[in-house]
């Protein structure tokens, strides 16, 4: 970060030069970063901030004394007489909500108090430490006023004391456990304790009224619920000592706003772009696949990155539990479940699939597929319909043996209508978990012989010296059997030099630092629409 943006932020953020102030005896002054390059996880004694929404900062901190790096929140603080202020605002506020517009969202929530607040509050630099009130207006610094509506927007829309980690877009998963520090899986550090503490008296009211944002309240009787925030994060939360011993348990899956693209996963080294070559061409001409792997390897991730390779004039039908799926198509109908209700409102993915198939998709895209409701995502491939869905498994044995297993009961004979399984995991390797594709395996069709189903590995990675292998090169069912001739190619053959365009084109763009979603997303369509010579960067 520049200088002179720096000081503008301290400038603009009292109590960030408060915490720099109290830092000062104690450490050197932090490293401020707008961004944080991923290779920061190498530093072994990382001392920097960051800046996340609005007027929360983090500092990643590890001294020589500490067991392991630590994420220490920065965010705006009352102090006594500040607490005394924000009642009486709040006593206020309580007065005019009845005569304010009718609020939803808590965006229009987030604007209503902050409209309000303006309406009740007259700017008085001098009125630090006097609690007074005038006109029916109280007297506060624009620092007071500031730190007042944060307070209050955190505790009655926000994330309460989660409300750092609400705002960090670096953040993957949160996890809260009584009597300890919350953790957090972090996209740069991996693993790292918090300096936010969880405790007894604390955790059974916080539990309750988190799992009522969700809309899937806690109690005794009813104490595991799953739900979503209105951001699209994911939520489970265990609440009776009964079933989690040392208390209310919580975990948050946290919905990334912008997805990651397939450049950035090519550059971190999830897969090479040899592989992402090979999805593409799956996915421009119309091949289902399975993106399988463990919870937290990456599938979503890794299913949102590869879809801009669908043509943009493509219909695309989702149906997912919890919106996950992210479709940069113009035609893209989205379809959740619901559970909620009476139960005879209730509405199942197996029921939306069924819908699905009666509106005309080009391709369907179920979130992730589970149980029964595969067998109507096989009706799906079977009538002609491409198919995009992750799955819990770590083979593709593995994949097939539940799928021809109860409940989903396959026959074996229809498993040739999945074209390709990607298995995907979460792996250490030299002291560091990585995501990784472990392998891409082609569905060549059932063997009455051996009453199985016969695969080739396309794709194999090599854990020791990290790279991908394309085991079928120049012998790729799919490629040569199923995608060539629908590229109206009279040469087999000529598909690997469509692959090998396509790997070039992925490898410049990684060279070029093309990483933005949004950007990759127009480079691959302007390819579609225009041609390669069409493309901004020499190819």
């Amino acid at each position: 970060m520049e200088k002179k943006e720096e000081e503008k932020i301290i400038k603009e953020n009292p109590h960030l030069q408060k915490y720099l102030d109290d830092l000062q005896s104690k450490m050197e002054r932090p490293t401020f970063y707008s961004k944080l390059p991923r290779d920061l996880r190498e530093e072994k004694y990382p001392n920097l901030i960051y800046p996340t929404k609005g007027s929360v900062f983090v500092h990643i901190i590890r001294t020589k004394d500490m067991e392991g790096k630590e994420y220490h929140a920065i965010e705006p603080s009352l102090d006594e007489n500040g607490k005394v202020k924000r009642d009486q605002m709040l006593v206020l506020l309580y007065e005019k909500t009845p005569s304010w517009k009718t609020v939803k969202t808590d965006d229009e929530i987030k604007e209503a108090i902050r409209a309000l607040m303006d309406q009740l509050t007259v700017i008085d630099e001098r009125s630090a430490g006097v609690i007074k009130l005038s006109g029916g207006k109280l007297r506060l610094t624009s620092v007071e006023k500031l730190n007042i509506e944060y307070d209050i927007t955190k505790n009655i829309i926000g994330g309460g004391p989660l409300e750092p980690f609400m705002r960090d877009p670096y953040l993957e998963d949160i996890h809260i456990i009584t009597g300890e520090n919350v953790h957090l899986i972090h996209k740069v550090f991996d693993m790292i304790k918090t300096n936010i503490f969880i405790d007894k008296a604390w955790a059974n009211t916080f539990s309750q009224e988190f799992s009522e944002k969700i809309g899937s309240p806690v109690s005794e009787g009813q104490p595991i619920a799953d739900g979503t925030l209105p951001d699209g994060s994911r939520v489970n939360i265990i609440h009776s000592k009964d079933v989690s011993l040392k208390g209310p348990t919580m975990t948050i899956r946290k919905f990334s706003e912008t997805p990651i693209s397939i450049t950035q996963l090519i550059n971190w080294g999830t897969f090479d772009a040899g592989v992402g070559a090979y999805l593409w061409l799956c996915l421009q001409y119309g091949r289902s696949l399975f993106v399988c792997g463990e919870t937290a390897s990456g599938k979503t991730t890794t299913a949102n990155a590869i879809i801009p390779f669908i043509p943009p004039e493509k219909k695309i039908f989702s149906v997912e539990n919890t919106p996950e799926v992210q479709v940069p198509h113009a035609v893209w109908q989205q379809l959740l479940t619901k559970s909620t209700g009476p139960k005879e409102g209730h509405i199942e993915l197996e029921d939306l699939l069924r819908a699905g198939l009666r509106s005309r998709p080009d391709y369907i895209i179920p979130g992730e597929t589970r149980g029964i409701e595969g067998r109507v995502v096989f009706q799906a491939m079977q009538t002609g319909h491409p198919v995009i869905t992750t799955f819990h498994a770590g083979s593709v044995t593995k994949v097939i043996q539940r799928f021809t297993g109860h409940p989903i009961n396959i026959p074996k004979p229809f498993m040739d209508n999945l074209d390709v399984v990607l298995i995907q995991m979460a792996v250490e390797r030299k002291g560091k978990r990585i995501r990784r594709v472990l392998s891409v395996d082609e569905i060549e069709g059932y063997n009455k012989e051996v009453d199985g189903i016969m695969s080739r590995k396309a794709f194999e990675w090599n854990a020791v010296d990290d790279t991908h292998t394309f085991k079928a090169n120049r012998n790729s069912f799919i490629l040569e059997s199923r995608i060539a001739k629908m590229a109206g190619l009279t040469d087999v053959m000529q598909i690997y030099d469509e692959f090998d365009r396509r790997k070039h084109i992925l490898e410049r763009m990684v060279e070029e630092k093309i990483f933005d979603y949004y950007e990759v997303v127009q480079f691959i369509w302007t390819f579609y629409r225009e041609g390669i010579k069409s493309l901004p960067i020499s190819i």
